[in-house]
């Protein structure tokens, strides 16, 4: 009985471990089944998230990647130079280079830039009047130009030149007493007054800029000519060339130079240019050296009389007394020239040059003398007439040609005095006119004027009046009115006014320097010289060469510009060609003494 019992209660106080075991691995599988799905569930959603929503983001990143990206354009590749500022909505002011892309084919060469071009590029702007023609103006001390005519009583030894200075440059107003003027626009201009009165016509220049990025040239406003005028006699060499030498000095400083190292750089002086071409370091010596500097030489200068070997001065006419303010005023006094009634076939006003034994001055007045048709207005000590504008104008407007031999240089004023008065000019040296006024005169010389050789006079005694008697009526006709045509490029206007539509000599020679630079700008540019084996002592063929070439070869003119060697005399050669020397410019200030204005 007991063990049946205690079976019994061990049986009980077991646990009844097969129903329980079975209801427990139903829940564990359910958990395990619940976590695999959701595993699985994750993990889908991961490899979906991966491989569609991630992969799709990257084949669209990859595909915009893949796709040619814009490129910046060759305008806004390089920096601009720093007279550029930029501004928005302005197509002058945005970068223009040289090279048209920045893709460079292989063995293709980077072109040059250049800051220039900027200026260059101003000529497309059409709505632009000023396009291509500004001129930035150097902002000089005043030792270089104002101060010498607060000093005005030493700009010349013999003149003085306060009075000369007054009205912008122009001199006193003439008095129209003899009716041969106009009553406007007559003043008795000093003939060495261009530096002052070149320099205030700049002051009303349409087209000043004060940025220097956009100017078609650069003026320096020196007065170059005033300046050698006080210290030619008895002043060292030191102190002749003390300003020349602070102005190369002020302006090889500034950042306009840096540019194209002054070659867009031009500057005036109402001399002839042997005054600033001193050979030598020797006191005796003459003038100054400021055309030999090597940064002058880098400039151009404008001068009453260039030198035919060399290339860095250029011919502007010599002032005259008449100064219109108005085209008007220029168009009645053309008209009046037309009208004349001229009684003599030529004439002539001047002096003999008795220490020069190969001038022919001497004949040409000997042959007015002695023609009924030829007039003479002589012009050395004591004879007033001759230093009388009205006098000479009054000749002039009664002659049809008038004679304009060489004096102590090649040129003359009275050639321009001349041409104002509608008569037709005779040259005997193509170094009078030819060749030095080539930006104011036509290359073809004989449409306005006769040549006559020096050698046909000195040797053959030819006779003038039987050589201009000998041309047609009409062709005479033609020929004065050609000369009157020229009047306006030959006057410089009031600096204190502008003319209407006329071009004045400023005007052309202004046009003129542009044109100098634009060109060596375009061949710098293309990689070109100005000429082809350019030879510096042939200078003055070039600019007699026609449009399109490049090569000075033999002329017709070679005779007559032999350039003296070192050591040699000045004066006429044995061809009947003219060397100038030192000695020439020393005796043309004598002649200023003889000839100054009473």
């Amino acid at each position: 009985m007991v063990p049946r019992v205690a079976m019994r209660r061990r049986a009980a106080e077991v646990p009844p471990t097969e129903p329980t075991e079975k209801g427990n691995g139903k829940s564990h599988t359910n958990r395990i089944c619940l976590l695999v799905s959701l595993s699985l569930l994750f993990w889908a959603l991961l490899l979906y998230f991966h491989f569609v929503v991630i992969g799709s983001s990257t084949n669209i990143e990859n595909q915009i990647h893949l796709q040619p990206q814009p490129q910046p354009s060759s305008s806004t590749s390089l920096p601009v130079h720093k007279f550029d500022p930029p501004k928005e909505k302005d197509p002058l002011d945005k970068p223009i280079l040289a090279t048209t892309s920045t893709f460079k084919p292989p063995g293709t060469a980077k072109k040059q830039e250049f800051p220039f071009v900027r200026a260059l590029k101003t000529v497309d702007n059409k709505s632009d009047p000023c396009g291509g023609k500004y001129i930035y103006v150097h902002d000089l001390p005043s030792r270089f130009n104002e101060d010498m005519l607060r000093d005005c009583k030493k700009l010349s030894l013999w003149t003085n030149m306060c009075k000369f200075t007054t009205n912008a440059g122009l001199g006193p107003p003439l008095e129209n007493v003899e009716g041969v003027f106009s009553d406007e626009g007559w003043y008795a201009t000093n003939q060495f007054a261009v530096d002052v009165i070149f320099s205030n016509r700049m002051k009303q220049y349409k087209c000043l800029t004060n940025d220097s990025s956009l100017a078609a040239a650069i003026f320096v406003p020196f007065y170059a000519g005033f300046d050698v005028a006080r210290y030619l006699w008895g002043y060292n060499i030191s102190t002749r060339d003390a300003a020349s030498l602070d102005l190369v000095d002020w302006l090889t400083q500034r950042p306009e130079w840096e540019i194209m190292r002054g070659k867009d750089h031009f500057l005036v002086a109402g001399r002839i240019t042997w005054d600033f071409r001193r050979l030598s370091e020797e006191e005796n010596d003459w003038g100054n050296k400021l055309l030999f500097l090597p940064a002058a030489k880098n400039m151009s200068m404008l001068v009453v009389e260039s030198s035919p070997w060399n290339a860095n001065d250029f011919g502007i006419p010599y002032p005259t007394y008449f100064h219109p303010a108005k085209d008007s005023e220029v168009f009645d006094w053309q008209e009046r020239m037309r009208n004349l009634d001229r009684k003599w076939l030529f004439s002539f006003a001047g002096a003999p040059r008795p220490d020069n034994p190969k001038s022919i001055r001497g004949q040409i007045i000997d042959q007015c003398r002695n023609s009924n048709v030829g007039k003479l207005l002589e012009c050395d000590f004591g004879e007033s007439k001759c230093h009388s504008p009205s006098s000479i104008m009054q000749m002039f407007q009664g002659s049809l040609f008038c004679l304009q031999p060489q004096g102590d240089s090649y040129t003359r004023r009275s050639a321009f005095d001349s041409m104002l008065a509608g008569c037709i000019p005779v040259f005997f040296h193509p170094g009078s006119a030819y060749t030095q006024y080539t930006w104011h005169l036509p290359k073809n010389y004989s449409t306005y004027s006769v040549f006559i050789p020096e050698d046909d006079i000195r040797k053959r005694n030819m006779s003038i009046e039987e050589r201009l008697l000998r041309i047609p009526p009409e062709q005479v006709k033609t020929m004065r009115e050609n000369v009157i045509s020229l009047i306006p490029g030959l006057i410089y206007a009031d600096p204190r006014s502008e003319l209407e539509t006329l071009k004045d000599a400023f005007d052309v020679s202004v046009q003129a320097v542009i044109d100098k630079v634009t060109r060596l700008r375009k061949n710098m540019i293309e990689g070109r010289t100005e000429y082809d084996n350019f030879v510096e002592e042939n200078s003055w063929k070039y600019a007699l060469l026609e449009d399109g070439q490049r090569e000075a070869g033999g002329h017709v003119w070679d005779p007559f510009f032999s350039k003296p060697k070192p050591g040699e005399d000045s004066g006429n050669d044995g061809n009947g060609g003219t060397t100038i020397s030192a000695d020439a410019a020393k005796n043309s200030w004598k002649s200023e003494q003889r000839d100054k204005t009473q």
